[in-house]
């Protein structure tokens, strides 16, 4: 026999044992070690079940016999006998993973049930109904969980006889009624199995439990584990336990209950239950369920010592409980305790108040907060009330809600949404030509694209809810329509989006708007009394640098110039620049550029004034400011084919042959950031002046300015950033000297290949700063493109296992991270104060914060709606790490 241990008695087991009992198995054995009444048990332990799965299936040695033991020892503490015709024992067989996953794995009731020990279950409760009830419904879980029965025939069998009865509710069939329906089970059940199925009590036990291993890997918990970012390898308990009957009459009962409001969070009753009913019933809404305050009436005595057990588990657990219980001929059960699911308004206010009443301190309080959790409260949501059904559904790209018309191109959705009017931009994906239809857009919705595609990103920055990737949808931009399924919707029709479940309804739901309250403030208060980590924003233009300070960005991490650059009225003058021929032509297009660039740098640091702000040079190829290829190519064509306007045709192929010039097989890694300025020098000249000239204005006329921080993009040798930096450094003495001022100000660079992480040590001797883009030090680390790797291969990846998280969602910490610590630790062996940030959509991930954290970056840089969060998750960092 194997010295492996699977197998612990409910007295052996409490609270601490989660990671071996689940929450299931350590929540009932510690409420039995504190007094609470629940009914005897033995657990086996998740381990068994990793073992298992290890084995294909196959139990580890031991196991059976250990089951063996554990059920006598539980026969005979009880007194009865699993499946005996004189006291038998009934046990229902539970899952209990070690995260609560809520109704995603499997259930059986009333094992021990059979021909032989029904009568004795009828004679020993004197309730021959209840023995047959308890009958049918083992026949119906066991065959559906166990033997793979479809659903569906058990309940057909069922409403077919209340039908000839002539009655609405399972408890109004009578005692024969319920034993000719366990009949009918058993012919479905041997139908379908082609033969009797086995009778055996403790071989139904060990099939069950086999079951329950099995449900770990079911399609539904799989989905449930990757949302919610549970490992898949952690497997989940089974829990053994002698039934209590809800269903032995009307001194009986089932009912589950918080206590505290999970929806707000208040200290209030909240709860259902049924009388003469199993748990099921309560929670597949079988029968209506009534109101938790009506069992004072119906069972006083049990309803007392439920809310005085509530009372004491809050207490004990000092936080908000989700507990099922059983009441059994006037006696009360608990059956499970764990912390309850809640949403972000009640998260808030369950901590906020729990700290005023002297349960938890504020660190602990914020340590029962998931950092998530808050991005719910940032965005207008969803009426829950709506009872609709999608029509569609995609990646949950960006949360909040959109109400609005469909259209079909940016360049229509910047003109309506423009005038007020709400539009939902529908794009096969989005690209930064999109940006101007982006900007006025109420929602984004995309047929293609993951959590980290274009769309995805931008709207995030905007705080806009974003479906991604909707699975099924068909979009014609021509015929401007789009097809789901068999219904087809026109430009102009109304849709609504729900980003946060990533759900496409077919007309316009109603939205509740943000829930910032007084909870939500002082939560992030806490927050920053403990946090480490400084926190800024990634904006380009004031309305994103206004909200993200709003919401507490100290700074801005990361301003990209290149949205500037593609805003319509700039392309003309841009396209100027790209097609000239000579420096001084450059110069003189870079000259009409300049002062739109200075605004565009003056209402931002207006924006964030006595704070600094982070400032990248032009970063994408020059090709990304031009036409298509294959659009220009057509162009010309056309015009020579109709004989156009000869200037016309003349610019045409200019910029034909321009974009010919420009085309790159791999743009990412080509002609681009630091690349195209070695080339160009007047381009990073030009910005510089804008930065200089903005700062001084805004100084001028607000009385402070910004601290100014110039970021060099894409540098891997140190002969570059040396190069760029004295362009940089001579534009800004000359502008200061010709104003005859001063500014403080730093140049630094962006780490974002992994050449520039191995040598940092060498960078950091021409850079004030890091700033680590781990977008493309992820894509340049791991040597995948972000959008083909998203639209191809990287979802396989995840749900097969093959990598735990996207890379572009959640940093990996293991290729990707140690480059981060290298250059974080070689940048400091030459500066030791040198200042180190992130700017890559993973400053916004808690579990990437956690890891900046632990490598000592100054700050993270992150989409302004994701402020409050990485506030919120810098602290959870420095608790854990306590």
């Amino acid at each position: 026999m194997s010295d492996d241990r699977y197998i612990y008695d409910l007295s052996e087991g409490d609270a601490t044992m989660r990671h071996l009992l689940g929450g299931k198995g350590a929540g009932v054995a510690e409420m039995n070690r504190v007094g609470v009444p629940v009914p005897d048990a033995f657990t086996v332990t998740t381990t068994a079940c990793v073992q298992t799965m290890k084995r294909r299936g196959e139990w580890p040695e031991g196991l059976a016999d250990q089951v063996a033991e554990g059920l006598k020892r539980l026969e005979e503490r009880t007194g009865r006998t699993l499946g005996g015709t004189e006291k038998p024992l009934l046990v229902s067989v539970r899952s209990g993973a070690v995260h609560s996953m809520p109704g995603m794995m499997d259930t059986i009731l009333n094992l021990g049930i059979s021909d032989e020990s029904v009568e004795a279950v009828a004679a020993e409760s004197g309730n021959e109904r209840f023995a047959w009830d308890c009958y049918r419904r083992f026949i119906q879980m066991y065959g559906e969980v166990v033997e793979g029965v479809p659903q569906h025939l058990y309940e057909d069998a069922l409403s077919e006889l209340k039908h000839a009865r002539g009655v609405a509710q399972d408890t109004d069939l009578s005692a024969e009624d319920l034993k000719q329906l366990v009949g009918t089970f058993k012919e479905i059940s041997n139908e379908h199995l082609g033969g009797e199925w086995t009778s055996d009590p403790v071989e139904q036990l060990n099939r069950a439990i086999d079951a329950v291993f099995k449900s770990w890997l079911n399609p539904r918990a799989e989905v449930y584990r990757r949302a919610n970012n549970i490992p898949a390898d952690l497997g989940t308990a089974v829990n053994i336990m002698q039934m209590v009957f809800g269903n032995r009459g009307d001194t009986s009962a089932t009912g589950v209950c918080f206590t505290r409001n999970p929806s707000t969070g208040e200290k209030a009753l909240y709860g259902e239950f049924l009388v003469n009913a199993q748990g099921e019933d309560v929670v597949a809404g079988i029968r209506t369920p009534r109101p938790l305050e009506e069992m004072k009436e119906v069972l006083p005595e049990a309803y007392d010592e439920l809310i005085a057990t509530m009372h004491k588990m809050e207490q004990h657990y000092k936080d908000m409980q989700d507990m099922e219980f059983t009441v059994e001929n006037g006696k009360l059960y608990l059956l499970q305790t764990r912390n309850g699911k809640r949403t972000a308004a009640a998260a808030l206010k369950v901590a906020s108040d729990l700290v005023d009443e002297g349960l938890l301190t504020t660190e602990e309080a914020l340590l029962r907060i998931e950092p998530g959790q808050l991005d719910q409260l940032l965005h207008p949501a969803i009426d829950p009330s709506h009872g609709k059904d999608a029509i569609a559904q995609g990646l949950p790209a960006s949360p909040g809600a959109a109400v609005g018309e469909v259209v079909f191109d940016a360049d229509t959705a910047a003109e309506r949404g423009g005038r007020g009017e709400p539009v939902v931009l529908v794009r096969f994906e989005t690209t930064p030509d999109d940006i101007h239809g982006v900007i006025v857009a109420q929602g984004i919705l995309t047929a293609h694209g993951g959590m980290t595609s274009h769309a995805a990103v931008v709207a995030r920055g905007m705080g806009k809810p974003c479906v991604a990737g909707a699975q099924g949808i068909r979009i014609d931009p021509v015929g401007k329509t789009l097809t789901i399924g068999d219904r087809v919707i026109r430009e102009g029709d109304v849709i609504t989006l729900d980003g946060t479940e990533g759900l496409v309804y077919g007309e316009a739901l109603d939205l509740i708007p943000p829930q910032i309250n007084e909870d939500f403030k002082r939560v992030v208060q806490w927050a920053d009394e403990v946090r480490n980590l400084g926190v800024r924003a990634n904006a380009d233009n004031f309305e994103d640098a206004s909200k993200a300070r709003e919401l507490g960005a100290e700074g801005i991490g990361l301003c990209r110039t290149e949205h500037m650059f593609m805003a319509q009225d700039r392309l003309p003058a841009v396209r100027k620049m790209i097609l000239a021929e000579t420096p001084e032509q450059r110069s003189a297009a870079l000259a009409e550029i300049l002062p739109m660039q200075q605004t565009d740098f003056e209402s931002i640091f207006t924006a964030m004034k006595g704070l600094p702000v982070t400032v990248r040079l032009l970063d994408p190829p020059l090709h990304e400011f031009l036409p298509n290829l294959v659009e220009q190519s057509l162009l010309v064509q056309r015009l020579e084919l109709e004989g156009g306007d000869e200037q016309e045709l003349g610019e045409a192929r200019a910029t034909l042959a321009q974009v010919k010039r420009l085309h790159e097989q791999n743009p990412m890694l080509g002609t681009r950031g630091c690349r195209l300025a070695m080339l160009y020098p007047e381009i990073p000249d030009m910005q510089a002046r804008a930065i200089v000239r903005a700062a001084l204005a805004v100084l001028d006329r607000e009385g402070e300015t910004v601290g100014v921080e110039i970021m060099i993009p894409l540098v891997a040798l140190t002969q570059e950033l040396d190069a760029q930096r004295a362009v940089v450094v001579a534009a800004v003495e000359d502008e200061l000297a010709k104003a005859g001022r001063t500014l403080e100000y730093t140049v630094g660079t962006m780490i974002e290949l992994p050449r520039a992480a191995l040598v940092a040590d060498k960078i950091a001797e021409y850079a004030d700063f890091f700033s680590f883009g781990t977008n493309d030090l992820t894509q340049t680390t791991i040597g995948i493109s972000r959008d083909d790797a998203e639209n191809g291969f990287l979802t396989q990846y995840v749900m097969d296992r093959v990598l735990e998280r996207n890379p572009f969602e959640s940093i990996d910490v293991e290729g990707v991270g140690q480059l981060v610590r290298m250059g974080v630790e070689k940048g400091r062996s030459v500066k030791p104060t040198l200042k180190t940030g992130v700017c890559g959509e993973h400053g916004g991930d808690p579990d990437s914060i956690e890891f900046f954290n632990s490598v000592g970056l100054n700050y993270v840089s992150c989409s302004p709606f994701r402020v409050p969060i990485a506030r919120f998750a810098a602290a959870k960092a420095v608790l854990k790490q306590r």
